[in-house]
């Protein structure tokens, strides 16, 4: 069960005294934000705004929202990372599962000591807390683990769906990596930029899955998504909105790249990128998003929508160079 640490949201409210605040974290955290959101009006008598636009981490925020709200401090709850704040006015709220991970880890400790000798645990916020219980598991089932230090946001043994520092910086000392949770977002992006053995430890079904038939899977549709780009003429270049998808810069520099190639392009400004959305823009051929590198990989576009290190690719391609593995890198964006 997801438990939000309100004790720290009371304490921090104590301590500033706002007239009003605003909570936001992930969709399915939503109806517990509500619950905390009652307590803190019925504690302090003060205004709650519950934020109810999605919040896919720390690279979106939606301090925009909390600024049109007027609100004092916004609590941003169930994205732990290695900084408590940003700026006067956001403060990372922990969010964390209390689910056991015993069985399941000593169910794959059991299968996998005939196979491998010295693994690397790693995981996404709600489970950091549980590294150290499930290494001594592993541990005590002979196996030598790694864990992967943390680097800008990451904590130790902590990824993004797009940053994977931790398992880089230890790899070649490795032979394959254990993902606590039940995320397959977060663990594929962990066999494609390390094409090391993943495995994805659910701890709810008791089930541990190597997760690397089903990244391969995502790194053949993202490669063909390249090569049906490659015969584009016109190429849509599109800046997230979003405060920490924002990359101008990076947009501006590959529109360069591809107008000395002769490819026509346009900028496009986006909150969202939705297929729907997408389809507005007529006869564009395809697209590039500088906001988060995971859209074109994990969702449906009728074109198609590359992400930064798949447009770095398609340049290469379009001078007649040979692509290199272009996820098997610490940052995607």
């Amino acid at each position: 069960m997801i438990k939000i640490d309100d004790n720290k949201i009371f304490q921090i409210i104590e301590s500033q005294k706002p007239r009003s605040v605003a909570l936001n974290g992930p969709e399915p955290l939503l109806p517990k934000i509500q619950i905390v959101s009652e307590e803190i009006e019925k504690k302090y008598n003060i205004n709650s705004y519950i934020i109810g636009e999605k919040s896919w981490g720390s690279c979106d925020l939606n301090t925009h929202a909390a600024d049109m709200l007027n609100a004092d401090i916004l609590f941003n709850i169930g994205h732990t990372i290695a900084m408590e704040k940003f700026g006067n006015k956001v403060f990372m709220i922990n969010a964390y599962d209390d689910i056991s991970f015993d069985k399941v880890a000593i169910k794959c400790a059991n299968a996998l000591k005939e196979k491998f000798s010295n693994i690397s645990l790693v995981t996404d916020s709600q489970h950091i807390h549980q590294i150290s219980r499930v290494k001594d598991i592993f541990e005590g089932k002979g196996f030598s683990v790694f864990i992967g230090k943390g680097k800008g946001q990451l904590n130790d043994a902590q990824v993004f769906g797009c940053e994977f520092y931790p398992v880089h910086n230890i790899t070649k000392k490795i032979e394959a990596f254990v993902f606590l949770g039940q995320s397959r977002f977060h663990s594929i992006g962990v066999a494609l930029s390390t094409e090391k053995p993943t495995y994805m430890l659910d701890p709810y079904f008791e089930e541990f899955l190597l997760i690397n038939e089903e990244a391969e899977v995502v790194k053949k549709k993202s490669i063909l998504s390249v090569y049906n780009a490659l015969d584009s003429r016109k190429i849509g270049i599109i800046i997230g909105l979003k405060e920490g998808q924002f990359a101008n810069v990076k947009a501006l520099e590959i529109k360069k790249e591809l107008s000395r190639l002769g490819i026509e392009t346009h900028l496009i400004a986006l909150t969202d990128i939705t297929n729907e959305k997408l389809l507005s823009f007529k006869n564009i051929d395809a697209f590039i998003q500088v906001a988060c590198p995971r859209l074109g990989t994990d969702n449906y576009f009728s074109k198609p929508v590359l992400s930064v290190p798949q447009s770095l690719a398609l340049i290469k391609l379009l001078k007649k160079e040979p692509i290199e593995e272009f996820f098997k890198i610490q940052h995607w964006l």
